[in-house]
């Protein structure tokens, strides 16, 4: 896995009238993970487009170093295409990395399109689309949301898996995540 690394400074949101954190920094290099919590409303989605570069800071900067895998409550599936030939168009654009749709339960639905998933099923091809593009930096938004238990604990595999390679995790969601070695920060602390 190529070396990477991710850094807030001093890092600020505004939406509106409203800002929703400010003084937020930390820094991750390879192997490391990070599970921002927080309620609802708090910011937790935005610091990730903030972090993917999507969105520009109110204040402070982001250093990034790799490529950035995120996953958002907008899977970057077709709808339309059965899931197999979904993900098989993002193979042949991400390279030959196998996906894990298997291993994420998905093998059964490959034929299926994307529209009639679960909203659990379409997380799981999301992980299996990140799993697929090989970017070390995995930004990952509530990926619990719409899980079984069973899912959960792969999930959770797969975060300490790509984190053990050298790759590094940040994952919002105001759900406990069972991954060795990973830090906390909650982001009311940092409300304005």
């Amino acid at each position: 896995m190529q070396p990477c690394r991710l850094a807030a400074s001093d890092l600020a949101c505004r939406r509106g009238d409203r800002v929703l954190f400010r003084g937020l920094s930390f820094a991750l290099a390879g192997g490391e993970a990070l599970h921002i919590a927080g309620a609802n409303g708090i910011g937790k989605s935005s610091l990730l487009r903030i972090l993917a570069g999507l969105l520009r800071p109110w204040a402070g900067s982001v250093t990034r170093a790799g490529e950035v895998g995120l996953i958002d409550e907008h899977p970057a599936l077709d709808p339309h295409l059965p899931l197999g030939q979904s993900l098989n168009f993002w193979q042949r654009i991400d390279g030959p990395t196998d996906n894990e749709a298997v291993l994420l339960g998905l093998g059964e639905l490959l034929d299926v399109p994307v529209r009639y998933l679960s909203t659990g099923q379409r997380k799981r091809a999301a992980l299996a689309r990140l799993v697929g593009q090989a970017a070390p930096l995995w930004l990952l938004d509530e990926p619990l949301n719409g899980l079984d238990t069973a899912a959960i604990a792969t999930v959770e595999r797969l975060i300490a898996a790509h984190c053990a390679a050298g790759g590094i995790a940040l994952i919002a969601s105001h759900q406990p995540l069972a991954v060795p070695g990973l830090a906390r920060i909650e982001l009311g602390q940092f409300a304005a």
